[in-house]
């Protein structure tokens, strides 16, 4: 157990309820993007020729990268190999870090990624951002729930991790719409800068804020003052929740 003086207090600016509206924004967008790359704006289609020889250009991701379906299969997929990656990095990075903070840096990472999928010029640039935004998401798919679960009232906690999960199909949907109306009116790289810019403000908010501290995760200064055994207890329970919650968001992403 974390001392009660060795705790870090919830800054003013960051009630439960905000913490709660930033996290589903924030989750939103993760599944618009979701949604948006496998939409018909975004993904579009290859160059097709009729037998009487009248041709009709590609669109989307497809026509200006003439991609087989296996290459097409593998962009929608690609962000698991950063998640799978990068998680296990992230969870042992959390016992010497704030995770507050390490959901910044994964928002960053997520951010720069989006940007540079908009910016891609072939397939394996592209690919390559796929998988760094999954290394971006790994961060927060497992730390958010467990700072939602810290700070939600003790009634309403199953309520709060529920609107939190909503977030998923409506923003996977939501990303069908987006990519759509955007990709045809616009261009498919404008819907990846537009989510970019969605999600610039969070990261930003990540750094400057004061941060959070995960219960079961004490401070760095506090643990000097912990022995050995209430340190490793803190930590233990700390990468547990964790842990229960990458595993539950993994199950998700898979099913």
């Amino acid at each position: 157990m974390v001392p009660k003086s060795a705790q870090t207090t919830n800054p003013s600016w960051f009630t439960p309820k905000r913490l709660l509206g930033i996290f589903c924004v924030i989750n939103l967008i993760n599944y618009v993007d979701r949604g948006a790359i496998a939409s018909n704006g975004v993904n579009g289609s290859l160059a097709t020729c009729t037998d009487s020889g009248v041709c009709t250009s590609g669109t989307g991701i497809q026509g200006d990268f003439n991609l087989n379906n296996f290459q097409d299969g593998v962009l929608s997929s690609a962000f698991l190999v950063g998640l799978l990656i990068a998680s296990p990095i992230f969870a042992s990075l959390a016992k010497s870090h704030n995770p507050f903070r390490l959901i910044g840096v994964g928002l960053s990472v997520w951010t720069i990624a989006i940007a540079g999928c908009g910016s891609s010029f072939d397939f394996w640039s592209i690919a390559i951002c796929r998988m760094l935004v999954g290394v971006g998401e790994a961060s927060f798919i497992s730390l958010a729930a467990p700072f939602i679960d810290d700070n939600a009232p003790a009634a309403q906690k199953t309520a709060w991790l529920a609107t939190f999960y909503m977030c998923i199909p409506a923003g996977t949907a939501l990303g069908y719409v987006y990519g759509g109306l955007v990709g045809s009116q616009f261009n498919w790289r404008v819907a990846f800068w537009g989510e970019a810019i969605f999600m610039l403000p969070f990261p930003i908010l990540g750094f400057l804020i004061k941060p959070l501290q995960l219960k079961g995760f004490a401070p760095m200064e506090s643990k000097q003052a912990l022995t050995s055994n209430e340190a490793n207890a803190s930590e233990n329970g700390g990468m547990s929740k964790y842990f229960v919650y990458y595993l539950g968001n993994l199950c998700s992403i898979f099913c």
